[in-house]
Parts: C-alpha cells; sequence; structure tokens
C-alpha cells in the first residue's frame, strides 16, 4: 500500500476531529439513535465527492482565482455564525421535550438538515475541496491514493462518531443536558469563525510534511 494512503488518512482525520455543522449534526442524530446509517453513510459519500473534486484539480482552479477563496472563507464564517445562532436560541429557548418524549423525526427532514450542513456550508469546501486537494496534487501521480486515504478517514470518522455517539444517550434523557450541549456547539462554531476569518487559505508544501 503506498503510503500517501496513510499520509492522506492522517491528513484527512485531523480535519475532521475539529468540531463543525456537520460533525454536530451527525452528533445529534447518533445520540437520538436516528437514522445513523443513512446519515454516515450520506456524509461519507457527499465527502468522496468533494475529496475527489479537489483532488482532481478543482482545488487548483480555486487557488488561480483568489476571489473565490475569499467567498468561501467570509461565506464559511458566516454560516458558522448563522449556525452558532440557531444552536445558541435552542438553548435559551428549548423546545422543552427530549427526543424521546417528542418522537422521532421526519427521515427527508434530517436528510436535507445533513445536505444542507454538508454542501451549504462553505467552510466544508475549504478543509475538503482546497486543502485536501492541494496537498493530494503535491502527490502528483501518486494524489488518488492520498484521496482514497482522506476518504477511508471520513468514512471512519463518520462511523465512529455517529454510531458511538448512541451510549451518551442516557446523559441526554433531559433538556438540560440538551441545552448544554446547544450552548457548547454555539460556542464552538463562534471559535471556528474567528479561525477561519483570520487564517490565511494558502496551503504551503511544508504543511505535507507537517502532516507526514
Amino acid at each position: 500500500m503506498p503510503l500517501q494512503v496513510f499520509v492522506g488518512f492522517v491528513a484527512m482525520m485531523t480535519l475532521k476531529v475539529a468540531i463543525g455543522p456537520q460533525n454536530a449534526f451527525v452528533l445529534r442524530q447518533g445520540i437520538r439513535r436516528e437514522y445513523v446509517l443513512v446519515i454516515v453513510a450520506l456524509c461519507g459519500i457527499a465527502d468522496g465527492a468533494l475529496i475527489a473534486a479537489g483532488v482532481g484539480g478543482f482545488a487548483a482552479l480555486i487557488h488561480a482565482h483568489p476571489n473565490m477563496t475569499l467567498v468561501a472563507r467570509f461565506g464559511g464564517a458566516a454560516f458558522l455564525i448563522g449556525y452558532a445562532l440557531l444552536a445558541a436560541r435552542n438553548a435559551w429557548r428549548p423546545s422543552g421535550l427530549v427526543p424521546s418524549e417528542s418522537g422521532p423525526a421526519a427521515l427527508i427532514g434530517v436528510v436535507q438538515m445533513c445536505l444542507v450542513v454538508t454542501f451549504l456550508n462553505p467552510h466544508v469546501y475549504l478543509d475538503t475541496v482546497v486543502l485536501i486537494g492541494a496537498l493530494a496534487n503535491e502527490e502528483s501521480d501518486l494524489r488518488w491514493f492520498f484521496g482514497a486515504g482522506a476518504w477511508a478517514a471520513s468514512v471512519v470518522w463518520f462511523a465512529v462518531l455517529g454510531f458511538s455517539a448512541g451510549r451518551l444517550q442516557p446523559f441526554f434523557a433531559t433538556p438540560a443536558a440538551w441545552r448544554i450541549l446547544d450552548a457548547l456547539v454555539a460556542v464552538t462554531m463562534i471559535g471556528v469563525a474567528v479561525v477561519v476569518l483570520v487564517t490565511s487559505p494558502s496551503v504551503p508544501t511544508a504543511n505535507v510534511a507537517l502532516i507526514i
């Protein structure tokens, strides 16, 4: 197995560990134990498509047009802040029902929300398309092995996050616990938004050595 598979796996896993709207959504569904397999599969397929786009050269196209990167940065920050405000609202004014009392959500609504936090979040494109794509293309002819490793990491991450989150369900048996989770998500999203705004989107070659 080429070393690039391992490097791609590690690179993607370091990005996935940081909580974002997509991870927060998968975590919530895992705790609720609702449509976990569907959500994990959907997130894995979506990331596979985004990784393929980056490895296939879309990342280079974005780097050639700096304005696209700026739009992704500020759009991503705006999306994160909006998601944070939504979580803060849920923490401040909860529905009053825990998931087990309110009944399962409709599958179509859950799928739609999953697609929103995946494809309408510009920050995802900065990480999965631009950063992973740029790192993959450093590997020249072996870039697809890097991409395969990155996709494997994404699938493993979502599977572990989604299916292990159910173990936390006893801790979320009260509305107060969900309020705490929403508050933590809100604070985290604001922090990530600040990082996106102050961090340069450029991907120097040295980053590859750091990941290895």
